[in-house]
């Protein structure tokens, strides 16, 4: 169908345009599918119709009051979970373009890839560790968000890239543009995060590992373009006989190196991280009052087939950290409550 110099782009043309794309990469049309058999879209590929779900969905859209790094920083320009996950976003595609891998694909993995985060970060995580048998991690409920509570009904390569996008995560994920997000994760979360702690004052630019800087440049864009750089050199190279998405083995040291020394002087540093306790206890005790009193769970975040440590933790790790906030003040003494917030506020 054509119109006044306009073409039809639908469906169909779309999945045919994916054909040129690398071997290794993954099509629409060959998707494993959803849990739930659907209708096929008329314009859209099963890979853009996740990407537009996730774009759309309530835990995506939290992520804009949810913690990156620092906890409510003083001042406009710090990373948030949202902000991380548009730039996750940005390169996890610039990587998948380059190596003619789908692009869209690593686009909705990208997205939804910390839907699953608590508040307060990674504080979150350890908060809430001991509710959980082998441990909480944002990964396996981002999986639980767009499976369950939201139950966006997404494609098995989406939802396995929300499940491995972590390193730690095994197995590995399935596709490659999943490993391109997870490249492009790492990258986000160091050259930003890193930047982020030169403008709080943890850190200035020459206390980055000499290496580091060598290799990749300045914090920041030109930090992120090297990188992408050598992800695709990495792939690219004829030594890689895995086919897998690799970065380049010096600039992989390199960046194994900065990401050591970012663990050891921001993340794990209580300038950076805040009044670490208090964010710890504020979480504790919104479970522990839920579980006490389940039926403060609102009806619509609550998965009545599971059981009721879970649902409470459903509940409050989907909360933001404003929320978990004023919900903790709410429930708990006024005056307590009240310098809890203070003590996040100008940490």
């Amino acid at each position: 169908m054509t119109g006044p110099g306009f073409r039809l782009a639908d469906r169909a043309a779309r999945e045919l345009a994916e054909q040129a794309l690398a071997p290794a990469a993954a099509r629409a049309a060959d998707t494993r599918g959803r849990a739930r058999p659907e209708p096929e879209d008329a314009l859209r590929t099963a890979y853009e119709r996740d990407r537009d779900r996730i774009l759309h969905a309530k835990a995506f859209r939290r992520l804009k009051h949810k913690t990156q790094v620092f906890l409510h920083p003083d001042g406009d320009h710090f990373v948030t979970r949202l902000t991380h996950t548009l730039q996750v976003t940005q390169v996890a595609r610039s990587l998948a373009a380059a190596l003619s891998l789908n692009e869209t694909l690593a686009e909705a993995i990208a997205l939804a890839h910390d839907v699953g985060h608590s508040p307060f970060g990674h504080l979150g995580e350890d908060a809430l560790e001991p509710y959980v048998p082998g441990g909480w991690h944002h990964a396996a409920q981002g999986v639980r968000i767009v499976e369950v509570l939201e139950d966006l009904n997404l494609t098995w390569e989406v939802r396995d890239g929300v499940r491995a996008h972590s390193w730690k995560i095994d197995p590995p994920p399935a596709t490659r543009e999943a490993e391109c997000v997870r490249y492009a994760d790492r990258i986000g979360y160091l050259s930003h995060d890193a930047l982020d702690a030169v403008r709080a004052g943890v850190l200035r630019v020459s206390d980055l590992p000499a290496r580091a800087r060598d290799v990749f440049g300045e914090p920041g864009s030109q930090m992120v373009g090297s990188m992408i750089d050598a992800v695709l050199a990495g792939s690219l190279s004829a030594d890689n006989t895995a086919g897998a998405v690799v970065m380049a083995p010096d600039e992989l040291s390199a960046m194994h190196e900065l990401r050591a020394f970012m663990f050891e002087r921001v993340y794990a540093s209580e300038t950076a991280a805040g009044q670490k306790h208090v964010a710890i206890d504020v979480i504790r005790r919104l479970v522990d009052h839920h579980l006490a009193h389940p039926g403060l769970i609102p009806a619509t975040y609550r998965d009545t087939d599971a059981d009721p440590v879970t649902q409470v933790v459903d509940y409050v790790s989907g909360m933001t950290d404003r929320f978990a906030l004023a919900t903790h003040d709410r429930l708990f003494d006024a005056d307590a409550g009240s310098q809890m917030t203070r003590l996040l506020h100008t940490s």
